[in-house]
Parts: structure tokens; C-alpha cells; sequence
């Protein structure tokens, strides 16, 4: 679902861009509300983790293969703004590193990929877990649910855009036909990725998967056979220093995976072309593709420039990608709850 330059002309690109620029925005604004001292640091984490995923292309039909877009993952496990400027944290530094994604299409990226799959999957979400039993189960369901609608969801987003600003004279009925269909396939590997992700972390932090708060299950322990509800006093007593200890196991233990799917594991993933590849070479939509502005990265393709080793090429730029990507999100999401916190430090007033 990266939009190469040249795909969509520049006016339908320039609007993307304000668009996108606009959910940004937005995004910055609501992400204060969802970040607090344990969100912050889990946020960056999520970048780095659909980062990380989204070098594993997984086939899904003869000769296509897909990848996670990772907007479901992230406004269920952070928020749906924080979720916003994950994925668009991501699609910037895929788009200056690695020349994944053009930089003319950026907004295109960013609308798509960060802001329609977002939307869609958390208004899907929160609809499901409306009828759906307050339990960590219809969380992990509905996240299933949510992340197998946004895919497509954003694959129609790129017809629209295509019907608009496309580059190429082609029926916009087979565009979109083809487009939604191996997009609903790949749908079911980012909404079983982001089924076990998300479950995963419910079964370690409940308290800090966004999606599942107010779910939060009573303590309970087994006495003389039967099970008893753990005293509120109690249960308030121990929480906190199990909680400490956990998010630090937590956030090691996610780094630690993301960094060995990218510098190892997508070695094996592969190399088939991706939905919006295979179909844009079968219906001419690629003819005008431009150069990317820094296809001579030292990142560029995800390899390491000069590095003639490809399994030893393609690692290292998987942990690098972790690396910055981490770091890059960490240091916007605390940023973010920084002015969070100044703006709702209390005025001093002076006595007259």
C-alpha cells in the first residue's frame, strides 16, 4: 500500500497533503489525552513494532503477498490519534531511509495508511465491543474484526484517490475490483497479526492496552476450592509494584522481538509484490512511477549500501529501521505528553 511518486498526480497529492497535515494536527491534540506516564513509552515501542512487521510480506494469492498496515494495532493498543501518529512516524522514516513509499506521495500515505485504517478500524471496534461482552475476548475479537475491515478500507481510499488524480488512463471499475479484492485476502493476515499482538498484551498489562480500559478483571484467588474476589484494599496495595515491573519486562521484551523480526526473520519473508504492486503492473497504473527522491539511500530497498552480503545487508537495515523508529516515535510521544503536562500545570495567582 505504499504509493510510489508518479502514481497520483500532483493537485490530488498536494490536497492529500493538507489532509494529512490536518490529521496530524488533530492527532497531536487528542494523542495528549490518550498518553499518560505509561502509554508514552509504549507508543514509541508501537512504531517500532509495526515497523518492524511490516518488512514481513506474507503471500496470500499466486504470486502477491501483503504486509501489515498496522493503523488497527496501533489505535487499539494506544489510542486512535496516538495510533495516527504512530503509523505516520513509521511512513516518514520508511519514506526518507529506505525510499519505501514516494515523498510527493506522502499525503497519499499518510491518509491511507495512517488516518483511513485508523478511523475505520477504531470506529469498528468501539461498534463491536458496544454488543459484544465486556471481556478481554470480545477485545481481542473485535480487534480481528476491526483490523480485517481497514485494510480494505484503505485499499478503496487509494481508488478514490485514483479516480481522481490517477497518472494513467485506466477503468477506475477494475482499479477498484482488483484493488479490494487482494486487499480483503491480505485484511485477514494483518487482523491475525493484530488478533495475537493485541491478546498478547492483554494477557501480561491489561491496564495498558487503550482499547481495553474499563475491562479490567477483578483479582481473584482460590480458597478452599472456590474462587474469591482479592480485597479492593489489597488488590490497590500490590498492583503498583507488579505494575512497574512488568511494563519495563513488557517494553524490553517488544523492542527485543521487533528487533529480531527485522534483522532476522524478514529475511524470510517474501519477495512476491505486494498488493498495490501486483496490481498496478497488471493494470498499467505504474507506467508513469518516478525515481524516489532518495532511491540512493544508504538504506535505500532495505539493504545496507556497500554491504554485499544480503541476509548480513537486509538485517542490519532492519535494526537500524527499529532503532530510529523507536527512538523517533519515543521522542514525539514524550514530547507530546510534555506540553500535556505544561498545559495542565495550574496558574499561580497572585494576591493583591
Amino acid at each position: 500500500m505504499h504509493v510510489p511518486d508518479g502514481f497520483i498526480n500532483a493537485p490530488t497529492s498536494a490536497v492529500t497533503g493538507v489532509v494529512a497535515a490536518g490529521a496530524i494536527a488533530v492527532s497531536l491534540r487528542g494523542a495528549r489525552r490518550e498518553l499518560d506516564e505509561r502509554t508514552a513509552p509504549l507508543a514509541g515501542l508501537v512504531a517500532a513494532f509495526i515497523f518492524a512487521v511490516q518488512m514481513l510480506n506474507f503471500p496470500v494469492a499466486a504470486g502477491t503477498s501483503g504486509h501489515l498496515l498496522g493503523g488497527a494495532l496501533a489505535a487499539i493498543l494506544v489510542g486512535p490519534f496516538t495510533g495516527v501518529l504512530c503509523v505516520s512516524v513509521v511512513l516518514l522514516m520508511q519514506g526518507i531511509l529506505f525510499a519505501d513509499g514516494g515523498l510527493t506521495a506522502l499525503g497519499v500515505n499518510i491518509t491511507n495508511m495512517a488516518v483511513v485504517t485508523t478511523v475505520v478500524a477504531y470506529a469498528a471496534f468501539r461498534g463491536l465491543l458496544k454488543v459484544l461482552p465486556r471481556t478481554p475476548r470480545s477485545v481481542t475479537a473485535a480487534s480481528f474484526v476491526a483490523a480485517l475491515l481497514s485494510v480494505p478500507a484503505a485499499a478503496l481510499a487509494f481508488t478514490l484517490m485514483y479516480a481522481v488524480g490517477g497518472t494513467t488512463d485506466v477503468a477506475i471499475g477494475k482499479v477498484a475490483t482488483a484493488m479490494v479484492g487482494v486487499h480483503v485476502l491480505i485484511g485477514v493476515g494483518e487482523a491475525t497479526i493484530t488478533a495475537l499482538t493485541v491478546g498478547a498484551v492483554i494477557a501480561v498489562r491489561p491496564d495498558l492496552v487503550y482499547g481495553a480500559r474499563g475491562m479490567r478483571q477483578k483479582l481473584q484467588l482460590r480458597v478452599n476450592g472456590e474462587l474469591v474476589d482479592v480485597p479492593a484494599a489489597e488488590e490497590a496495595r500490590t498492583a503498583p509494584v507488579a505494575a512497574r515491573t512488568s511494563r519495563r519486562t513488557l517494553w524490553v521484551t517488544g523492542l527485543a522481538t521487533s528487533l529480531v523480526l527485522a534483522g532476522f526473520v524478514s529475511y524470510y519473508a517474501s519477495s512476491s509484490p505486494d498488493g498495490l504492486e501486483k496490481v498496478a503492473a497488471d493494470k498499467g497504473i505504474d507506467e508513469k512511477t518516478e525515481e524516489h527522491a532518495v532511491a540512493d539511500s544508504p538504506l535505500a530497498d532495505y539493504g545496507v549500501k556497500d554491504v554485499t552480503d544480503a541476509r548480513l545487508s537486509g538485517g542490519l537495515a532492519g535494526v537500524i529501521g527499529v532503532g530510529v523508529t523507536v527512538v523517533a516515535g519515543s521522542t514525539v510521544f514524550w514530547a507530546v505528553r510534555r506540553r500535556q503536562n505544561t498545559d495542565a500545570s495550574p496558574t499561580t495567582v497572585e494576591n493583591v
